[in-house]
């Protein structure tokens, strides 16, 4: 009897020792990560130099507020060359959101430079979710089928209007089949993503100007933006 009682009193002592040193050993440290930065650009694909995009949204996102559109070529982000894809979105998941950086980028063989501020993936769904419930529907102007194409003669993109709606807004404002969009309301288009999502955006029944190359002319039309359905 007497052995067990001291056995047992080992046993409390050695939790004792043990519960002690548990105590005084520091809890592992967490290693936080900085929050992936985003830009307003959802799919990159690589291009000569560097990496490309089809489209920029939503409005008001980093790349929006830096002036960049869809066919731009990044070739340097934040002092580091984008040699692909790949690079490019470890830039991304590197850098912390909030961040300034520089932009170097190609657009129709010239080479600029901007600066933005990257956001958090959080904010950058919110912006899309101000543009969804922003009071007004979606812009359309009554593309059919269209197609980004180089444009004879000049060293750039544009997109083909290859059918219209007869009775949409581009075709009542004087667009014609063949026709290739090369800016709207101000902004470069060198891609079909971008060309969307630039009507989407716009405020039904605003008009906005539309340059066309026609054959050998280059012309400015006025189209009042439709209502999307």
């Amino acid at each position: 009897m007497t052995w067990i009682l001291i056995g047992i009193a080992l046993l409390f002592a050695v939790g004792g020792v043990l519960t002690a040193l548990r105590k005084n050993v520091a809890p592992p440290q967490t290693i936080r990560t900085p929050p992936q930065s985003y830009l307003g650009i959802n799919e990159f694909e690589d291009a000569t130099g560097g990496v490309t995009f089809e489209d920029v949204w939503p409005p008001d996102s980093p790349a929006d507020k830096a002036g960049l559109v869809g066919g731009d070529i990044i070739t340097a982000f934040d002092g580091h060359a984008t040699v692909d894809e790949k690079e490019m979105k470890r830039l991304l998941a590197t850098t912390p959101s909030g961040k300034t950086v520089e932009i170097v980028y190609v657009r129709d063989g010239e080479t600029k430079k901007t600066s933005l501020t990257t956001m958090a993936g959080a904010e950058v769904e919110h912006l899309e979710g101000l543009f969804i419930n922003r009071g007004t529907a979606r812009g359309q102007l009554g593309f059919e089928d269209i197609d980004a194409v180089p444009v004879p003669g000049k060293n750039i993109k544009g997109v083909l209007l290859e059918r219209l709606n007869p009775s949409g807004p581009a075709a009542l404002a004087g667009l014609v089949e063949g026709d290739i969009i090369i800016e709207f309301d101000g902004v470069p288009i060198r891609t079909v993503g971008e060309l969307v999502l630039r009507a989407r955006r716009a405020i039904p029944y605003s008009t906005v100007k539309v340059v066309v190359i026609r054959g050998a002319e280059q012309l400015e039309i006025p189209v009042k933006v439709g209502k999307r359905g």
